[in-house]
């Protein structure tokens, strides 16, 4: 009687399997098909040889606009650093456009 109520006891406790459809395997290969583009995508832009050398650009210019403060040039440096954050929008609406590509997925 034991043996019985061990094996009616692991036949409970086994694990119920939920069989795919084809039309959901279909679905979820086209959802990982779309998000492997994204991650592409999103390498692709992060290998752009101009968003790589904006921080360096940025840099040099940060320091140019320092020199032109220190030698009474206030407007050279107010050009500067509007033209520098220009460039920060630029790099950052590039990040989140990479982050919501990412998140849509």
């Amino acid at each position: 009687m034991t043996s019985q109520y061990l094996e009616s006891e692991a036949s409970a406790a086994r694990r119920q399997y939920k069989r795919r459809t084809d039309d959901e395997r279909i679905a979820d290969l086209e959802r990982r098909i779309v998000e492997i583009k994204q991650k592409q995508a999103a390498k692709e832009r992060k290998q752009d040889p101009v968003v790589r050398e904006i921080p360096k650009i940025q840099k040099r210019l940060r320091k140019f606009a320092q020199m032109a403060m220190d030698h009474n040039r206030p407007d050279i440096a107010n050009s500067i650093t509007a033209f520098t954050a220009g460039l920060d929008r630029i790099v950052q609406s590039d990040k989140t456009s990479a982050r919501a590509s990412e998140s849509a997925s």
